[in-house]
């Protein structure tokens, strides 16, 4: 007999992804239902997943406090009929503000709690509901701001990816050219446009390169005439759903440091340069590069420094090849027994555990 399951997720990729691959884990043998926010859609298939939509208001505005108090307390009451309605059995949380009413809801009619935390740093909504929770399921061992009292209810997991990802990993690129794949993540980075096509230029001469990168779609066209008029081969895509398919064609990444486009990188033992969004909260972005770069697996930039490194740090990659490969090397270390199986067996282990 299926049991019937809710991931509570929204906002950003960083939070809807793993909420993806989480329902691609439990959906065989269960039926498992999303909730998101609106902003969290244009991650999500309505032809593959059940969703149902709550809107969880911010928590940022002072004035507007006893109006979002109001808001949530609705929104709770109306998750305690959704989680009765689909007699949920358990639910879990991907963090963020927007899994705020259905914990709520879920802790008031003594549902069983676990909390994803792809992130390095203990999210604020995860932290808030560690009392609640079963189980959480983290990275790594070393996550920053979790409090030892609950250091037992901690499950290390693999990251997080996609099924199909795993099959990528074999594959060897085939273009003869050094490529270089430029991402900004979820929600982009203007930086890659405006300050590193230059630097591109520059060590484009040393070294016959080509250059996959994302950009908003008002750039593509701008960006593609500029590496073409300067004889570099290129592919300019504003959004790819399916990044992976782009990773395997590069020897090389720079890219913002959310949690999920790293660990695509990283199980393609793709290795990379990593600018943190200095906004990230919690400077989470850092501490995910940070891990990284601890085992030895990619290179960081602070990007107030970032115009004045990135040229410096790319011409040694190409010139000194040892570096470059100790670090696809030490990737493939850390992968080394990252599979499939393995993640579904633990995560499933803990979840179905009564």
């Amino acid at each position: 007999m299926k049991n019937n399951y809710l991931i509570s997720t929204g906002g950003s990729g960083g939070h809807v992804i793993p909420a993806t691959i989480l329902h691609e884990h439990l959906s065989q043998e269960n039926d498992v239902i999303i909730s998101t926010d609106k902003r969290g859609l244009k991650y999500l298939n309505k032809d593959i997943f059940t969703l149902e939509i709550i809107n969880t208001p911010k928590l940022n505005n002072i004035l507007f406090l006893p109006l979002t108090f109001l808001s949530i307390l609705f929104l709770t009451f109306r998750s305690i009929l959704l989680l009765k309605r689909k007699k949920i059995k358990k639910l879990i949380s991907t963090g963020g503000y927007m899994s705020l009413p259905l914990i709520f809801a879920a802790k008031i009619i003594r549902l069983d709690i676990y909390l994803i935390e792809p992130n390095q740093v203990l999210g604020r909504a995860n932290k808030f509901f560690l009392n609640s929770c079963k189980y959480i399921f983290c990275y790594s061992k070393n996550i920053k701001n979790f409090p030892d009292i609950y250091e037992k209810k901690k499950v290390i997991i693999n990251p997080l990816v996609k099924k199909n990802i795993y099959d990528l990993k074999s594959f060897t690129p085939k273009s003869k050219k050094f490529t270089i794949l430029i991402v900004g993540g979820s929600q982009g980075a203007s930086i890659f446009d405006n300050e590193l096509k230059e630097s591109i230029v520059k060590i484009s001469g040393k070294t016959s390169i080509k250059i996959i990168q994302q950009t908003n779609d008002n750039n593509i066209s701008n960006l593609s005439q500029f590496y073409s008029k300067n004889n570099i081969e290129n592919k300019i895509f504003s959004y790819e759903k399916n990044l992976a398919n782009i990773i395997q064609e590069a020897d090389l990444c720079i890219t913002r440091a959310g949690a999920s486009t790293l660990a695509e990188l990283s199980i393609l033992s793709t290795p990379f340069i990593a600018v943190p969004l200095p906004t990230a909260k919690d400077n989470h972005q850092f501490e995910n590069a940070n891990y990284y770069k601890n085992n030895g697996c990619c290179w960081i930039i602070n990007q107030n420094l970032f115009d004045e490194k990135i040229e410096e740090i790319l011409k040694d990659i190409i010139s000194n090849k040892r570096d470059y490969l100790n670090k696809k090397e030490n990737l493939k270390k850390l992968n080394y027994q990252n599979t499939w199986i393995n993640v579904n067996e633990k995560l499933l282990k803990f979840i179905y555990e009564n």
